[in-house]
């Protein structure tokens, strides 16, 4: 009887133990440090983005290329823009309100679309954060789940551009 009172508690700790560590369990928001954390992250992103020859100001995309030259004005907005939209995406206490709705809160379509940002341009600015997250070393755990964030839009921002190719064919 003790051995069986003795195997009993040890599973109701176990369980205890396991709901008590996912109770505790912190948002990708927290794991990332904070705004104050993100915000610097967004900077560089931004201006590694801005800077890169395939989507910045050397782009053969012409919209892209004619956005990193004649509307740098604007980056200081969108970097706020983005560390807002990773801080909402993210679990953070900050709400993303796009400038122009998409078809969700965060969606991106909108904004992007006259841009016609190619999958293959899209993969190289993913690829860009995810240099950016290693610039900043951020852990592979949580370098995983932005990128998978980041990716999860893919299809709003790449709108544009698929529906431009249809109307081509």
């Amino acid at each position: 009887m003790k051995h069986l009172a003795l195997q009993i508690f040890t599973v109701v700790a176990v369980l205890l133990t396991g709901t008590a560590a996912y109770a505790q369990q912190k948002t990708l928001y927290e794991r990332l440090g904070g705004v104050f954390a993100i915000a610097p992250v967004v900077n560089h992103f931004s201006d590694a983005v801005v800077k890169n020859p395939i989507v910045g100001q050397r782009s053969k995309n012409p919209a892209l290329r004619k956005w990193h030259t004649k509307n740098l004005g604007r980056l200081p907005g969108l970097k706020f823009m983005r560390t807002l939209w990773v801080c909402n995406v993210a679990g953070g206490p900050f709400q993303y309100t796009a400038t122009k709705p998409g078809s969700t809160p965060v969606g991106l379509e909108a904004a992007h679309r006259e841009l016609k940002i190619s999958p293959a341009e899209f993969d190289e600015v993913a690829a860009e954060l995810g240099r950016t997250l290693d610039f900043f070393k951020v852990p592979n755990q949580e370098k995983k789940e932005v990128l998978a964030a980041f990716a999860a839009h893919k299809g709003e921002v790449t709108a544009g551009y698929l529906a431009a190719s249809t109307k081509g064919r």
